[in-house]
């Protein structure tokens, strides 16, 4: 798999590029009215409970707009953080604070929000299964959506379509799931093989090739059972399909190793965060 590197170069670029957005083409007119150079300090609290993610990504929003602003870190990445804690300190220019602080929420929020998300799952699964996200991120955000999924907990899936071969059902009713798989073999190079299945016809049908994982979608916890037990000598097994806060236990009791969920990364709600002066 693709290893994920946030490093200062990408965080300041990505920051940099949100900042763009929001300042073009004539900067922050209202923040703009405020002349003097009155210097303030600002805390960052958080408004639940959650998991914080994306510190550096908000440091470096206030720096771009202003070196002098201090960016004092309360809370690493990752901390567990209860309702009304502190966050972070900033202070410097009222007014360059202001510029960069929706900027600076906007990714703090986002992280946080799927590091909460997918440490709920994580809690639910137990210490047996792992949940892993999937491909359904923000376009050009899946670098830093996977990141906040490590520090929820969870575990990075393949990063993009060249990471692993994953023969999934549109594959297989585009072909046959018996020669996709022996032919992903003859070309694997190296690369893992993952075969989707959605039912156990198609489990017996491939059982024995030498592949890696098999990902049990959308089935029954009857026959995710029976599956499992039938895969387990011989491969990694994974559920997914429309698994959720309520189902994720049940699924786990399977004996699964892995559960995939898309939602901890394409629908997880921001995390409440603010600046109070």
């Amino acid at each position: 798999m693709s290893k994920i590197k946030l490093s200062k170069d990408f965080i300041r670029n990505t920051v940099k590029r949100a900042l763009n957005e929001d300042l073009y083409p004539s900067g922050d007119i209202t923040s703009n009215l405020v002349k003097n150079n009155k210097v303030i300090k600002v805390k960052l609290l958080s408004n639940q409970n959650a998991i914080i993610g994306g510190l550096l990504f908000a440091k470096q929003a206030f720096d771009l707009i202003d070196s002098k602003i201090r960016f004092v870190i309360k809370k690493k990445d990752g901390s567990s953080v209860k309702k009304g804690s502190l966050i972070a300190t900033i202070e410097g220019k009222a007014k360059n604070i202001l510029i960069a602080e929706r900027v600076a929420l906007n990714f703090l929020s986002h992280i946080s929000g799927i590091a909460t998300k997918t440490n709920k799952f994580v809690k639910l699964a137990g210490k047996k299964c792992k949940i892993c996200c999937t491909r359904k991120t923000i376009p050009n955000m899946r670098v830093i959506q996977k990141y906040a999924v490590k520090l929820g907990g969870g575990t990075n899936h393949r990063f993009n379509l060249s990471d692993e071969f994953l023969i999934k059902d549109n594959h297989i009713a585009s072909s046959d799931i018996k020669n996709l798989v022996s032919t992903a073999i003859k070309n694997k190079q190296g690369r893992k093989i993952t075969v989707e299945v959605d039912n156990l016809k198609q489990l017996k049908t491939i059982l024995g090739l030498k592949f890696n994982t098999v990902i049990f979608d959308n089935m029954s916890i009857r026959n995710l059972k029976t599956g499992v037990k039938i895969a387990k000598k011989y491969y990694e097994t994974e559920a997914s399909g429309n698994i959720n806060l309520k189902t994720v236990k049940s699924v786990a009791i399977t004996g699964v190793d892995r559960i995939s969920v898309g939602s901890i990364t394409h629908s997880a709600t921001a995390v409440d965060l603010k600046l109070e002066i």
